[in-house]
């Protein structure tokens, strides 16, 4: 079984941040990365100083150079199980090989889950979008639906009536909006729609053109806005004993300030535990985790002296 001082399940911003703080400390770490970043659909990422506009694909692939200079090996596979705890040690195997490790940084990122709206899929990360700071400047002064769906449809509303005025908020699932809800759209005169989305339909390029309802009505819209729920990619720290904290958005892993979990010696940075965190924020809450987990191991050290 090969040996690691660190294994960061997860290769995208958060996850490479660690790996990086981690290897710039001289210690041996792996990346096991599946692949599959949530931003991946989108063709640019924003609010990333310095490379604002860069490709999300292009950002990991240097990050994933800036890792390897710094020794730390990168695999391209799936985690078939995770298990021990910090005073065994963790075993990590991924098809026919096994992995230990003294510390674990879960880095796993989260899973939208949509409406069951047709072409709702289709559209995202493109012209279905969820993040006003993330797509809000891209999609300004465009005909704009905001899909009413969730706890956060209207709050949603009102970020992108700063962004354009040409705005509908349809009520596709009334349960999900309340009273505070229905005031914040009256007070912000925003026009509410109350009927489902039957779906979305799009141009010969692909392009969003229009929002069908179920009563046959038709909205012309550019982009639309959902709400989606975010739900922890956490089989891997559920099967080391862990619980997941839900929240009204989804649930994610609770985490201290440098993003220790429950469960000692795993860490958990990124989405899978911040539902809200943008590249920037996600990166930096690896970087913490890698300087923690740093003076963890040298106290460790220190310790046993």
């Amino acid at each position: 079984m090969e040996h690691f001082e660190v294994i960061v399940i997860g290769g995208g911003s958060a996850g490479l941040a660690a790996s990086i703080a981690l290897g710039r400390s001289r210690r041996s770490v792996l990346v096991i990365d599946e692949g599959q970043p949530r931003n991946a659909p989108a063709q640019h990422a924003h609010n990333v100083l310095g490379q604002e506009g860069i490709s999300p694909l292009e950002l990991l692939e240097r990050g994933r150079t800036e890792a390897q200079e710094y020794g730390v090996r990168i695999i391209n596979a799936a985690v078939d199980s995770l298990t021990g705890s910090l005073n065994d040690g963790f075993a990590v195997r991924v098809a026919d090989r096994e992995f230990s490790a003294e510390r674990i940084v879960l880095a796993t990122g989260l899973k939208d889950e949509l409406p069951q709206i047709p072409g709702l899929e289709q559209a995202w990360g493109t012209s279905a979008i969820h993040c006003a700071y993330c797509h809000g400047w891209e999609v300004r002064d465009q005909e704009i639906v905001v899909i009413g769906c969730g706890p956060m449809s209207a709050h949603q509303a009102m970020m992108f009536q700063q962004l354009s005025s040409k705005l509908t908020f349809v009520d596709h699932d009334p349960s999900e909006l309340n009273e505070e809800g229905t005031n914040l759209l009256a007070k912000l005169g925003i026009p509410v729609v109350r009927q489902s989305i039957a779906q979305l339909a799009f141009d010969q390029t692909g392009q969003l053109e229009s929002v069908k309802l179920e009563n046959n009505e038709v909205l012309t819209a550019q982009s639309v806005i959902v709400a989606s729920r975010m739900n922890a990619n956490a089989d891997l720290y559920l099967e080391l004993g862990g619980a997941l904290t839900e929240h009204p958005l989804g649930t994610f892993i609770k985490v201290n300030e440098t993003g220790a979990t429950d469960i000692p010696g795993v860490y958990a940075v990124g989405n899978a535990s911040n539902l809200g965190a943008m590249v920037m924020a996600a990166a930096a809450s690896g970087t913490l985790a890698g300087a923690a987990i740093n003076s963890e191991l040298l106290n460790a050290k220190l310790a046993n002296a």
